[in-house]
């Protein structure tokens, strides 16, 4: 069945997901790329050239929510008469920065989309149905929440001419995914991808708890993510250190856990000794519901 803007079924042959590894990083090591935000980080980041030409197809704009740490990202095709947008991990304190942003730009949202069920924020997808009525909220299936529409492994997710692919990636949590810009003509140049809580710059996801797996999130990161092109973007659900954006070669190399062999990245996931997340009793079950709650501000 084809869904409003083409949200298209995933492809059998992209289901199979391969647990491919990547050859050892080189012994001259890439130079960094890593951008990092300073004292203030801003709302607005950039516009994106899109594929090889000069059209300037691709919108973006990297958002940032003080109490969690949580990036939000809008992206839109400006070169479509509609200008449809999507936004990545929206957060319930910031939707009205956000849609005002929106209106602002002339866009026009189609998409609200999760990478998974978070627990330390509660996702602001609720709240957007409730202000523009007409916007579809996006999770994955495997993640067990509430959505309009559910995406697999292999799903195309289509803003006009632009669109994401979905990529599998559990671990941190069993519904967790990365959403990749497309690799066709026309598409953005490099790739950009938005890893949710998989990977985060030089570390990743904790996987002790909503059906985390260390083993599990080692193999999604190194066959989903690390096999994408090495100058592939790289966008994080959260960052603590001031960092905005890395790349995949940036991560194979630099990565203070994910680059150990999986035995010993198993055994530092499971020696962190983390904190009881201080949201996740309400934010699990408000992200379980499209982020539903009463009132937001109490939260």
């Amino acid at each position: 069945m084809v869904l409003p803007l083409r949200l298209i079924p995933r492809l059998a042959a992209a289901a199979a997901a391969a647990a491919r590894f990547p050859p050892a990083a080189p012994s001259c090591a890439p130079r960094p790329v890593l951008r990092r935000a300073g004292s203030l980080r801003p709302a607005l980041a950039m516009a994106y050239g899109a594929g090889s030409g000069a059209d300037r197809r691709l919108l973006f704009r990297q958002l940032f929510e003080k109490e969690s740490s949580t990036y939000t990202y809008l992206l839109a095709d400006v070169a479509d008469p509609d200008k449809p947008a999507v936004l990545i991990d929206p957060v319930d304190r910031t939707v009205d920065r956000d849609l005002n942003l929106i209106k602002e730009l002339g866009l026009k949202l189609v998409y609200a989309m999760n990478t998974h069920v978070h627990a330390d924020h509660v996702t602001g997808t609720g709240l957007i149905k409730t202000k523009l009525p007409g916007v579809k909220s996006v999770i994955s299936k495997a993640s067990g929440a509430k959505a309009d529409h559910f995406v697999d492994h292999g799903d195309k997710i289509y803003f006009g001419n632009l669109f994401l692919e979905v990529r599998a990636t559990p671990g941190h949590t069993a519904g967790c995914v990365t959403y990749v810009t497309g690799d066709a003509d026309g598409q953005p140049s490099p790739r950009m991808a938005f890893t949710g809580d998989a990977l985060i710059i030089r570390a990743c996801g904790r996987t002790d708890f909503q059906g985390g797996s260390p083993d599990l999130l080692y193999q999604s990161v190194h066959s989903q993510i690390f096999t994408l092109p090495k100058d592939t973007l790289l966008y994080p659900a959260h960052d603590y250190k001031g960092f905005t954006v890395s790349t995949v070669e940036e991560e194979v190399a630099y990565n203070a856990r994910l680059t150990k062999d999986k035995e010993t990245f198993k055994t530092i996931m499971e020696n962190l000794n983390l904190s009881y997340p201080k949201m996740i009793d309400v934010a699990v079950p408000a992200n379980l519901v499209c982020g539903i709650q009463d009132p937001p501000t109490n939260i």
